[in-house]
C-alpha cells in the first residue's frame, strides 16, 4: 500500500496520499465520486488558477490580505494556471454540481504550495478563498476558460480555415462543374463560387462567437454564495475583473447582474449554440468534400483528396476519405455536447445552477476540438485536393439540365422535352437540341457553354424550383 498521511476537514480525518499537494476535502471528493475517470479540462484548470492568482492580487490591494501570504498565493495559482500541478486534480467531472470539490482541490493544492514556498500557514479556505464562494468561482472559471480557448485555439483556426478556402478558391478560378441541388444534376457554377460558400460559412461562424463573447466576458465573480457578494469586499469585483483583464488581454467585467451569474448558464449555452452551427457548417463542407471525392469510378469523382492512409484491412489500394469523416464525427460530438448543455441550463435551482462542472467539460472539449479539427481539415483536405477536370468536363457535356439557359427562346416545355431526350439518349444537350430548335450551331454553342452560364445575366424564363 502507498504511503498515507492524516489530512483534516470540518468532518474529521481522511488518509491522503503521503505524495499528493491536496487535502481532505479533494480526498473525499476522489472517494465519493469514482464515475468516469475523467478530469476537469487542462483550460479550466488554467481558468481556476488564474481566478485564485488574481482574488490573491484584488484581496491584498484592497488590505484585506497581508502582502506575504498574497505573493505566495498569487506564484501557486500562477503555476497551477501553467500546468505544472495537473496530475494534483484528480477530481472527476461528475462530482457536486456547483464545483465545490474543484474549488476545493485549487485551495488546497494552492494552500500547501504557498506554505511550502513561504513557511508562512496559509489556509485553503481563510487565505486562497478569502472572499470568494465555490458558487462564484466555478461560473467564473467556466467563463473565463471558454473565452480564453475561443480567442487562442477557435478564432484563429477557423481563421486558418477561411485562408485555405480562400486560397484554394484562387486557384480553381474559373473551372466550371456541374451544380446539384437535391444531389441531383443542376446548372453549372464555378469551383470558386461552390468554394465561396463554405469561406462565408466560416464567417459567419467567427461572426457568431463575437456575438456570444460579450456575455462570457461578465464574470461572476464576487457574487460569492447567493449573488449577494457576502464576505466579499463591495470593490472586490471591480478590482478582480479590471486586474483579470489586465493579465489576460481581454475586457473582462463584472457580472451586471450577480444573481443571473450564479443561477444560470445562459452565456454558456449561447456559446454552446454558436459552437453547434459552426459544428453544422463544418459538417456540411466535410460532406461536400466526401461526395466530390467519392468513387474514384463508381462516383462523383470529381475531386482527389490527398492519400494520407490505406483506407482497408482487407481491400488493397482502397484510399478513404479521413479527414471530412473526422470532421464529422466532431461535429456530432459538438452537437450531443450541446445538448447537454442545454439540459444543463435548465438545472438553476433557484440561486445556483447544479450542473456547472459538465458544462464546462463539454463547452470546453467543443472549442478544443472544433479548432484542431478546422486546421486538419484546411492543411489535409482542402489545400492539396485536385481536380479531375476529364470526369467534370464529361459530365458538364452531357448535362441536360444545361437546356435551362434556352428557357427564354424556346420555352420550359420544349425545354423539358429536349432535356429528356438527352437524358434518354446518353447524348450531349447540344447534339439534341441542334435537332430539335433549328437554331444555328454558333448560337446553340454559345448560349449553353458552361462557364457563360455561371455568371448569371440570362433574363426571362424564370422558372422557380430547386
Amino acid at each position: 500500500m502507498s504511503r498515507t498521511r492524516i489530512e483534516r476537514d470540518s468532518l474529521g480525518e481522511m488518509q491522503v496520499p503521503m505524495q499528493a499537494l491536496w487535502g481532505a476535502q479533494t480526498q473525499r471528493a476522489v472517494e465519493n465520486f469514482p464515475v468516469s475517470g475523467l478530469r476537469m479540462p487542462r483550460q479550466f484548470i488554467r481558468a481556476l488558477g488564474l481566478v485564485k492568482a488574481t482574488a490573491a492580487e484584488a484581496n491584498a490591494a484592497l488590505g484585506l490580505l497581508d502582502a506575504a501570504r498574497a505573493e505566495a498565493i498569487r506564484a501557486a495559482a500562477w503555476e497551477v494556471s501553467e500546468g505544472r500541478h495537473d496530475e494534483q486534480f484528480p477530481v472527476d467531472v461528475f462530482q457536486t454540481g456547483s464545483g465545490t470539490s474543484s474549488n476545493m482541490n485549487a485551495n488546497e493544492v494552492i494552500a500547501r504550495l504557498a506554505s511550502r514556498a513561504t513557511k508562512l500557514e496559509v489556509h485553503p479556505n481563510d487565505h486562497v478563498n478569502y472572499g470568494q464562494s465555490s458558487n462564484d468561482v466555478i461560473p467564473t472559471a467556466l467563463h473565463i476558460g471558454a473565452a480564453l480557448a475561443v480567442h487562442e485555439q477557435l478564432k484563429p483556426a477557423l481563421a486558418h480555415l477561411h485562408k485555405a478556402i480562400e486560397a484554394k478558391a484562387r486557384s480553381l478560378r474559373g473551372q466550371v462543374k456541374t451544380g446539384r441541388t437535391h444531389l441531383m444534376d443542376a446548372m453549372p457554377l464555378r469551383f470558386d463560387q461552390e468554394l465561396s460558400g463554405w469561406a462565408q460559412q466560416v464567417k459567419n461562424g467567427v461572426a457568431r462567437l463575437d456575438a456570444a463573447l460579450p456575455r462570457l466576458l461578465a464574470l461572476a465573480q464576487g457574487g460569492t454564495a447567493v449573488g449577494t457578494g457576502i464576505n466579499a469586499h463591495p470593490r472586490f469585483a471591480p478590482a478582480f475583473a479590471r486586474l483579470l483583464a489586465r493579465r489576460t488581454g481581454l475586457k473582462f467585467l463584472p457580472s451586471p447582474n450577480p444573481f443571473e451569474s450564479l443561477a444560470t448558464v445562459d452565456a454558456a449555452a449561447e456559446l454552446s449554440g454558436q459552437l453547434k452551427v459552426i459544428a453544422g457548417s463544418l459538417m456540411k463542407i466535410a460532406n461536400d468534400l466526401r461526395w466530390m471525392n467519392s468513387g474514384p469510378l463508381a462516383g462523383l469523382g470529381e475531386i482527389a483528396l490527398p492519400t494520407l492512409q490505406p483506407g482497408s484491412s482487407i481491400m488493397p489500394g482502397k484510399v478513404n476519405p479521413v479527414i471530412p469523416e473526422a470532421t464529422c464525427m466532431v461535429a456530432a460530438q459538438v452537437i450531443g455536447n450541446d445538448a447537454t448543455i442545454t439540459i444543463a441550463a435548465q438545472s438553476g435551482n433557484f440561486q445556483l445552477n447544479v450542473m456547472l462542472p459538465v458544462v464546462a467539460h463539454n463547452l470546453l472539449q467543443s472549442i478544443e476540438l472544433l479548432a484542431n479539427v478546422s486546421r486538419l481539415l484546411a492543411d489535409k483536405a482542402i489545400a492539396d485536393f485536385t481536380v479531375n477536370q476529364a470526369r467534370i468536363d464529361e459530365a458538364l457535356a452531357r448535362n441536360p439540365i444545361l437546356i435551362t439557359a434556352l428557357n427564354e427562346k424556346i420555352g420550359y416545355e420544349r425545354g423539358a422535352a429536349i432535356a429528356k431526350r438527352a437524358y434518354k439518349e446518353q447524348r450531349p444537350v447540344l447534339e439534341v437540341a441542334l435537332e430539335e430548335t433549328g437554331l444555328p450551331e454558333r448560337t446553340l454553342r454559345r448560349l449553353l457553354d458552361p462557364g457563360a452560364l455561371t455568371s448569371g445575366g440570362i433574363k426571362g424564363g424564370a422558372t422557380g424550383g430547386g
